[in-house]
């Protein structure tokens, strides 16, 4: 099955009379022992339908398996604990804020030790991972909207005998597959495309090795970094549209990318060619804040990955690297009418 088949179809009860279309929400702390869940922090129906479902979108047919988490930094933070003391972590200089301020908090502390690269020069990332234990990839990163060679990357850093981590949150599983492409560990903020709906909050962690997928089991059993059921029945719920919801997106964010190029109060458009992300660099901070407090439609959010079309500019968190320009405001493309999307922005932009 293609795709969009299976977003649909994986992760549902078997199609008997009288069975429910929909995996019920399971809500149990304790189960009846001697079966194969014993306790309600180690296994959820509902949590199994959910990673079953973006297992097979990650690559399923070649064996993936999925690990829920009660968030996306929850899910980071469990693959950094791969990480052995005074072990190098490489990573972008532009990443998920989240993730950045982890590597730094476990840096100050002596846990790890950390390589920023920009991973936009293949050359020079490949060069830091010659001492890694992990490989850390955003691709398009946050929120520089930056590419990287995931296929060459991934093979220098298993040379090195290092581990490769994708976060996959911007992309999603339908337009990349980091699995195929050479990665040990995708992670995603559920939060974001996944549930697809600013209303639950989840990680995930996506492998093919069995390994892996244990070692990870275990932490997240011992840590309880499990998500709520009805989380996990709203993720599920809304990973059913996921490629309808990219599609929309993805023409809204091409066609925005077009016009905002020949806008002249944008200096600068950053579009990856794909996907509903993009950033504009605008001439200064104060420019970047009218266009963000100036809109009707689009929200001022520190979010993304919604049916709705959201933006901030990202230098007002002060931990935001100083590589990136004041005026820089990130753009999620929603799935609204792409021209009332374009008059909202048009109308809170500066004309000269």
């Amino acid at each position: 099955m293609r795709p969009a088949t299976r977003a649909v179809h994986v992760g549902r009860p078997p199609h008997d009379s009288d069975e429910p279309l929909n995996v019920p929400i399971t809500m149990a702390a304790t189960y009846v022992a001697g079966g194969s869940r014993e306790y309600g922090r180690y296994a959820n129906p509902t949590w199994t339908a959910f990673e079953e479902a973006l297992a097979d979108l990650e690559g399923g047919e070649q064996g993936a398996r999925c690990l829920s988490f009660a968030s996306g930094l929850a899910a980071v933070s469990v693959v950094l604990d791969l990480v052995g003391t005074d072990q190098l972590v490489v990573a972008p200089r532009h990443a998920y804020n989240g993730t950045s301020m982890q590597l730094a908090d476990l840096e100050s502390r002596g846990r790890i030790r950390t390589a920023l690269v920009d991973i936009t020069d293949t050359a020079a990332t490949v060069a830091a991972c010659e001492d890694a234990a992990l490989v850390w990839l955003e691709s398009p990163s946050n929120p520089a909207m930056e590419l990287a060679d995931l296929a060459a990357i991934s093979a220098a850093a298993h040379e090195a005998g290092a581990y490769v981590v994708v976060d996959n949150t911007f992309a999603t599983p339908v337009l990349q597959q980091p699995l195929d492409l050479g990665a040990d560990l995708v992670v995603h903020s559920a939060t974001k495309y996944i549930s697809g709906h600013s209303d639950v909050l989840m990680g995930a962690i996506v492998t093919r090795s069995d390994e892996l997928y244990d070692v990870l089991k275990r932490r997240r059993d011992l840590l309880g970094a499990i998500p709520g059921t009805f989380e996990a029945w709203l993720a599920l719920r809304g990973l059913r549209t996921l490629p309808l919801r990219v599609e929309r997106a993805q023409a809204n964010a091409t066609e925005l990318a077009r016009r905002l190029t020949e806008h002249p109060a944008v200096t600068e458009v950053r579009y990856p060619g794909f996907g509903g992300m993009l950033a504009i660099v605008l001439a200064d901070a104060d420019t970047a804040d009218r266009l963000t407090h100036g809109t009707s439609l689009w929200v001022h959010a520190t979010s993304l990955g919604g049916v709705e079309s959201m933006f901030e500019r990202r230098r007002r968190w002060a931990a935001e690297p100083a590589t990136i320009p004041e005026g820089l405001v990130r753009l999620s493309v929603g799935i609204e009418d792409v021209d009332d999307l374009w008059d909202d922005l048009v109308s809170a932009l500066p004309h000269r």
